[in-house]
């Protein structure tokens, strides 16, 4: 019974807080089939919060597995018309969308990185006038996490797997602020609150550049579009809707000027990609671009990732996260991004959130490279926060200000 009232509210708090779901909207919600349970609750929630209609679309990772395994380079190219008109339905009838994410770390291992990185390309090219919806915000959307067996097991090998699948879950609604005696909705404003006081700040100050040094050798200057802004919390969307697009969230993060990045980056973290973990890796940057990289593990895969398209060697976003942030104390690793972003700096390669930069929302993608932003079909975020980090930003006037000391904000 506990459980279910916490993952009662959990519901509550993606439904109404996440993707703020409005009366007569329709909501889509991507997710597992090992959450049936929790995405009824869900849909529930939805429809007693107004939504007109409530469709989901479920995910198997045994069946996606078996789609890369078996289908051929040639037919894994092929997106369906049908795919792309339903996408097109959803965002004509301004729905919103919530995301239950979890699939397991390392379900692709042994799958050629080629027939992934094919799918990926073609289906992004397929989709491509249509991702401004939600990289724009222009409907609400939200992304949680919830156990699976497989990534429980991932994150605790040496537990039973209802042991380890209970602990994940503990630990993913108290980093989300889920307990029994709050209400989770209320929790969130007063978070969002904080981070909308450093984005605040760090927007004022308006650097050109931050340079990061970090014990694990990390030595990059990340330079800053003219007319940035620094994001934390929640978006709105051109209505006015406010929504969480991540619960949890922890991050402060603005956009990189493509050109402008120069020096070497350690990562900190392994990064889950396309269904397998790359770890132990770096990359070395030059005028924006990612001109040299390693890994220890994986690293073919990173090599695919970075040649996605022609902006998968430059940043779309650099993020603040506190070292002493709630899901770094809680020192576990979770192989899901969602989580592990938010215990870590982290920077994103790949496309940026156009809301980052003033009037960033109505520009054309022409006038978005014209001010700096990179372009990608892909946005993939990798950590490199650690508990040494500095972090200095830059002025135009060449003023030096500390804003990270030992991993954390002094500024």
């Amino acid at each position: 019974m506990e459980k279910r009232i916490l993952l009662e509210k959990y519901a509550r708090l993606a439904v109404r807080r996440g993707v703020n779901v409005q009366k007569g909207q329709p909501l889509v919600i991507r997710a597992g089939v090992d959450g049936a349970e929790f995405v009824r609750m869900c849909v529930k929630e939805a429809y007693l919060a107004g939504a007109s209609t409530v469709t989901v679309d479920w995910r198997d990772d045994e069946l996606t597995r078996c789609k890369y395994e078996y289908q051929t380079l040639e037919t894994l190219q092929e997106i369906p018309d049908y795919e792309y008109q339903k996408k097109k339905y959803e965002q004509d009838h301004h729905a919103c969308y919530l995301s239950i994410s979890s699939a397991a770390p390392g379900n692709l291992k042994d799958i050629d990185p080629k027939k992934i990185r094919a799918y990926g390309a073609a289906y992004a090219e397929k989709m491509d006038d249509l991702d401004h919806y939600l990289m724009n915000n222009e409907g609400q959307w939200c992304v949680i996490g919830l156990p699976g067996v497989k990534w429980a097991k991932a994150v605790y090998p040496d537990l039973p797997e209802d042991e380890a699948f209970e602990k994940l879950l503990e630990a993913i609604l108290k980093v989300s602020h889920v307990t029994r005696d709050n209400d989770p909705v209320k929790a969130w404003e007063e978070h969002d609150a904080v981070l909308i006081g450093h984005a605040k700040k760090m927007t004022d100050y308006n650097f050109e550049k931050l340079h990061f040094t970090s014990e694990l050798g990390t030595d990059l200057y990340v330079g800053l579009v003219k007319d940035h802004i620094w994001v934390g919390g929640g978006d709105y969307t051109p209505e006015g809707v406010y929504f969480d697009p991540n619960i949890p969230t922890e991050e402060v993060f603005t956009m990189p000027e493509k050109t402008g990045v120069n020096g070497i980056v350690y990562a900190s973290k392994p990064l889950s990609y396309n269904g397998k973990v790359i770890d132990g890796f770096w990359f070395r940057f030059k005028d924006g671009k990612i001109v040299e990289h390693g890994a220890k593990v994986e690293e073919e895969t990173l090599t695919e990732l970075l040649e996605f398209d022609e902006g998968s060697r430059y940043l779309g976003e650099v993020a603040l996260v506190p070292y002493d942030s709630p899901i770094s104390k809680m020192n576990l690793l979770f192989f899901n991004t969602l989580y592990d972003e938010n215990a870590a700096c982290h920077l994103a390669i790949g496309n940026p959130y156009p809301e980052n930069l003033k009037g960033g929302n109505e520009m054309s993608p022409e006038e978005l490279k014209a001010h700096g932003a990179n372009s990608s079909r892909q946005h993939e975020d990798f950590m490199f926060g650690t508990k040494e980090m500095s972090v200095d930003g830059i002025t135009y006037g060449g003023e030096v200000i500390p804003v990270f000391r030992k991993g954390n904000f002094v500024i």
